[in-house]
């Protein structure tokens, strides 16, 4: 009986990261910033006590739907690859070079530094991917378990599927206001 919970016990994954589901309406009024954007360069780092890596990402910005952003914003992630040490952040926002993005973007307290970043890890990182309708706009919190929001959805909004990008650029629109 003992090895069975043994191998029940090995058998889970792992996360370090508990995510509850939210909605486009959480990520709009919970943020300072949303933008579209390319990123045009990655360099990752020690911060200031060598404690942790973080990545700055440095955005060109094609759009401003909320706040005030310049055309390039620099965009700080927790995790990254220094040398041969690499922090990786479960359910991290994984911003990669040349790829396109909508991001929900807010000045937080990160290990060692006050920044711009990503502050709802992967619900605030939708790629912008061409699909045989047109753009579409897909959360990367799809790569990563959702616990239930207070309406048991767990799903990332608009599922694996994505969210037409002009539909979504109205509803975040709308909701600004």
């Amino acid at each position: 009986m003992m090895a069975l919970a043994i191998a029940a016990t090995l058998a889970a994954p792992a996360s370090a990261t508990t995510l509850r589901r939210m909605s486009l309406e959480e990520l709009v009024a919970g943020n300072q910033a949303i933008v579209v954007g390319q990123v045009s360069d990655v360099r990752s780092y020690w911060n200031k006590d060598r404690s942790f890596i973080l990545t700055d990402v440095r955005i060109a910005v094609n759009d401003v739907l909320k706040g005030n952003v310049a055309d390039e914003v620099t965009v700080t992630v927790m995790g990254g690859r220094v040398g041969e040490v690499t922090t990786l952040i479960l359910g991290g926002a994984e911003l990669l070079p040349g790829k396109s993005y909508l991001l929900f973007l807010n000045e937080e307290r990160l290990p060692g530094k006050q920044a711009v970043t990503v502050r709802d890890l992967c619900q605030g990182a939708y790629d912008l991917v061409i699909g045989k309708d047109g753009l579409r706009a897909v959360s990367q919190a799809n790569r990563h378990p959702l616990i239930p929001d207070h309406l048991g959805y767990v799903d990332a909004p608009g599922g694996v599927e994505g969210i037409p990008f002009n539909a979504m650029i109205q509803s975040i629109r709308g909701e600004v206001k």
